[in-house]
């Protein structure tokens, strides 16, 4: 009998966990992010040194025969942040990558949370720019997208943490109190108004005010603006109770929800721009996103999920005109729900787009000009320089795409070419 918190996988439990996974490597792969990982054992202190001695009491944590002090990784973010300050200059920033750990927990378990869990993390690092909190918050959206779950079923909520910091500053809220602060926000959908209102004092009608009718936030505005330039905007909702308690959040933050209200946060995330340098004194933006599969798993088993595959070809929307980037990221949003396809997060010269497409080893370049206006793109095969142009009419694009992709594939099998993809 496994221990209580923890779980067996039978054939038929381990082949739905394989396919989840399955899933969540596609769409990262599809977003240009690339796995790894880390040791499930690590030295208590780098636990510590990011959520303090409060921590312990949730950790598997003991001295190993070394008599070190040891524990079981809780999540995954201290050990990225441990393996980017040791290596971050061999790598081109930003860093786009993911993981699938399983991580422990000593705590109370039940509906939803367990003692352990596998967990799909995504982090970008090295990116100041919100073109970075858009991209992570499509790819929460798309990931649930992957599984068949649709506006109806999910949102994302979305809040500003340096809303709540600027708050603080404002109201002179004493550096000893702020964690309290925040956890009180954090806690008022769950606990009582009249309970919420005794933590906060006599700021707690101003802060009623923000959370039952908003407030003003530029950062937002802007993450809002880029989500509907891709289409997505019925899958968010503004909701400043969002805080994410943990706390070394610093900017946007998210939690995603099933409409239903049933169950618990299927994702959470946000950015950390301070934690690597408080951690290892590495100077870098960064933010991120967790996705247990507990949470996930009786979300799909209640709508019987079963897995499905899609056809790959890893692309690269190329914006020869930045006057069109918003119609080039609806166009980047749709393909994505077939493609693996990448971009470049800011502006850059046609050449250093190009360069950027070989070294992230794409197939394709599709370029978005002017052209657009009319419904057409120019599409170049990067191995031939062969370039065409397709129209986007009637599904043309994703036609065109799909016979260039069978075309390589024959090719790479030693097989006769038939003709040539018409646009």
């Amino acid at each position: 009998m496994a221990l209580p918190g923890f779980r067996d996988f039978y054939p038929d439990d381990c082949a739905f966990r394989n396919a989840l996974f399955a899933k969540w490597r596609e769409v990262a792969h599809r977003y240009g992010f690339v796995e790894y990982d880390g040791p499930p054992l690590e030295p208590l202190d780098l636990f510590t040194k990011k959520s303090g001695q409060e921590i312990v009491t949730q950790l598997y944590n003991f001295k190993d025969k070394g008599d070190r002090e040891v524990a079981l990784r809780p999540e995954m973010t201290p050990t990225l942040a441990r393996l980017v300050t040791a290596r971050h200059k061999d790598f081109k920033k930003p860093l786009k990558w993911f993981s699938i750990p399983q991580v422990f927990r000593y705590e109370r378990q039940q509906r939803g949370r367990l003692r352990e869990h596998y967990q799909f993390n995504c982090d970008i690092i090295g990116e100041a720019g919100l073109e970075a909190d858009i991209e992570l918050i499509a790819l929460v959206i798309d990931t649930l997208r992957a599984f068949g779950l649709t506006e109806k079923d999910f949102v994302v909520r979305l809040s500003d943490r340096q809303f709540w910091t600027d708050f603080m500053n404002a109201h002179g809220v004493p550096e000893d109190q702020r964690y309290a602060f925040i956890q009180a926000v954090d806690k008022s959908e769950r606990e009582t108004r009249e309970k919420t209102a005794e933590k906060l004092g006599p700021l707690a009608e101003e802060v009623f005010t923000v959370l039952e009718k908003g407030a003003a936030s530029e950062r937002l505005d802007t993450v809002e603006t880029g989500l509907r330039h891709r289409g997505l905007q019925d899958y968010v909702k503004r909701d400043f109770t969002v805080v994410r308690g943990l706390a070394y959040y610093t900017g946007v933050v998210f939690e995603v929800f099933d409409r239903s209200g049933e169950f618990r946060a299927i994702a959470g995330g946000g950015r950390y721009d301070a934690l690597l340098k408080n951690l290892g004194d590495v100077d870098l933006p960064a933010l991120g996103f967790g996705m247990g599969d507990v949470v996930l798993g009786e979300i799909l088993k209640a709508k019987q999920w079963s897995p499905w595959k899609f056809p790959h070809l890893k692309a690269f929307l190329l914006i020869a005109d930045e006057q069109f980037r918003p119609q080039a990221m609806r166009l980047l949003q749709e393909l994505r729900y077939i493609y693996a396809i990448d971009y470049s997060f800011q502006p850059a010269k046609v050449g250093k787009q190009f360069q950027l497409a070989e070294e992230r080893g794409c197939t394709v370049a599709i370029i978005i000009d002017q052209q657009i206006e009319s419904g057409v793109v120019e599409v170049k095969d990067l191995a031939t320089r062969a370039q065409s142009k397709v129209s986007l009419a009637e599904g043309g694009l994703a036609l065109f795409l799909q016979e260039l992709e069978a075309k390589n594939q024959r090719k790479q099998c030693g097989l006769p070419e038939e003709e040539s993809p018409s646009s």
